[in-house]
């Protein structure tokens, strides 16, 4: 049960911005990837996930990084969104223009579960679009009918799914629109400053399932912190946003799943 400080924590008439990361996703029996899941033979190597989400790894080796894309792809369509999911989804319909979702994840489950494109930054992605690989279009599309999600390891991708993969436009190869470890955030693809803009608006700042392994999520709570803005960190561990709090005195630590808190959370918001 939510005690009395953070429920008052919660009774605010600014905007809330939400911010989630892999941990929201786990309920859903979707794995991070970092793990044994994640790797990817080629040949007689393995390659870990940090090898193969990069720009380097797709020019060298383009239909083995898409292979290994639309295997995860396969995980991600196989998941459902769960009450953490739902819940947001509440949220953004409750509070309007007062919301606003950042997402790590870039398995669409958000959106799946009703949130919209228009409150919802996807900061790494997501594995349901894809782009030209030579940026001749000025958004990413969805993924074509033709790309088959049901996946096993190590399969091979047909021709026939290659020519799927195709920039619609200039016929290049298409890309997976994520964020590769060698890449960095941008407007355009990642919404970079807009999720600055909104750490700088926010009156409120929940962080939900995430360590803060990257730049700009913990660039959120920094900015949160030097400006005296409270923060609800839910988390089964603390981690660098709980050390914020701590530092800061400015909100809370919930110690536990996104599916225990989001919910109850989401109940005790006031409306917009």
């Amino acid at each position: 049960m939510l005690a009395p400080p953070v429920r008052c924590l919660l009774d605010t008439p600014g905007l809330i911005l939400w911010l989630t990361g892999a941990g929201v996703s786990a309920e859903s029996g979707i794995p991070t990837f970092r793990g044994k899941e994640g790797y990817w033979q080629v040949g007689s190597r393995n390659y870990q996930p940090e090898e193969m989400a990069t720009w380097a790894a797709f020019q060298e080796m383009p239909e083995e990084v898409w292979a290994w894309y639309l295997y995860r792809r396969g995980i991600c369509r196989g998941a459902e969104p769960n009450a953490a999911h739902r819940a947001l989804a509440a949220a953004e319909r409750r509070r309007g223009e007062r919301f606003l979702l950042v997402t790590q994840n870039v398995d669409g489950l958000h959106l799946r579960a009703g949130n919209t494109l228009d409150r919802t930054y996807q900061i790494h992605g997501n594995i349901d679009f894809m782009r030209c690989s030579r940026e001749c279009l000025p958004a990413p599309v969805p993924m074509p009918e033709g790309v088959d999600v049901a996946w096993g390891k190590g399969r091979p991708i047909t021709e026939r799914e290659l020519q799927a993969l195709k920039c619609p436009s200039c016929g290049a190869l298409a890309r997976p629109h994520v964020l590769w470890f060698d890449e960095s955030y941008d407007e355009a693809n990642f919404r970079f400053e807009s999720s600055i803009d909104a750490a700088q608006r926010a009156s409120l700042v929940v962080v939900v399932g995430t360590t803060g392994a990257t730049s700009l999520p913990m660039h959120i709570g920094t900015i949160a912190a030097q400006r005296g803005i409270p923060m609800v960190v839910i988390n089964p561990e603390p981690n660098p946003f709980s050390a914020l709090v701590q530092r800061t005195g400015q909100g809370a630590f919930l110690c536990g799943t996104a599916g225990q808190w989001v919910p109850e959370i989401v109940d005790a918001l006031p409306s917009a």
